[in-house]
């Protein structure tokens, strides 16, 4: 690991400090402008937009993508992307970006994505949207971030997981009652948006 690199990143986390209002949206890049799941991050982002929130993503394709289109095109707030720099299969940033911000590491990315923000919804994605999603539950319940409503939306994509975390991590004993309180999981974008304002 290269410090000045490091030092690099955390300085761009400065531009993230003022901006406040804040809801990061996690998602898939693999998803074409053709599917649901774009379609349904596109209104997810008009909403956000029209509620008030600046929305970070990933800044990459698919999900994210879609969302920060959504922001943009109701072009009240700002539309963030937070890019990894020097993947080799990583894409480009968005067109739809407000501002980007690009990042040697995926930890300085990750505090980038999660330290600002006052909610975090999670939309079809794959090992990514997993462990960002998993690392934002477990910093939660562990303290380090404060509490913030953790949004689900897709039941269908989804409802096994929490199944899973209910009737097999529960019933272990290997998560409590209130780690999963956390999590809420909806197919209404209005809902889980009332949800974060109020």
């Amino acid at each position: 690991m290269d410090n000045r690199r490091v030092l690099e990143d955390l300085e761009k986390l400065e531009e993230l400090e003022n901006i406040g209002n804040l809801v990061t949206v996690f998602g898939s890049s693999r998803f074409g402008e053709n599917s649901l799941e774009y379609k349904r991050a596109i209104e997810l982002g008009r909403v956000l937009g029209l509620a008030g929130f600046n929305v970070i993503t990933g800044g990459s394709s698919g999900l994210m993508e879609a969302t920060n289109r959504g922001v943009k095109e109701i072009d009240r707030t700002l539309s963030i992307g937070i890019h990894l720099a020097n993947l080799p299969n990583e894409e480009r940033p968005n067109i739809y970006l407000d501002r980007k911000l690009s990042f040697n590491y995926f930890f300085t990315r990750k505090i980038a994505l999660i330290n600002y923000s006052k909610a975090f919804i999670v939309l079809s994605g794959g090992f990514g949207t997993l462990d960002e999603f998993f690392e934002v539950l477990n910093l939660m319940r562990t303290g380090r971030i404060k509490k913030s409503p953790i949004l689900l939306v897709g039941r269908d994509y989804w409802g096994d997981i929490y199944k899973f975390m209910q009737d097999v991590m529960l019933k272990a004993k290997t998560i409590s009652k209130r780690d999963l309180d956390l999590i809420l999981i909806d197919d209404n974008i209005n809902q889980i948006v009332d949800f974060i304002k109020d």
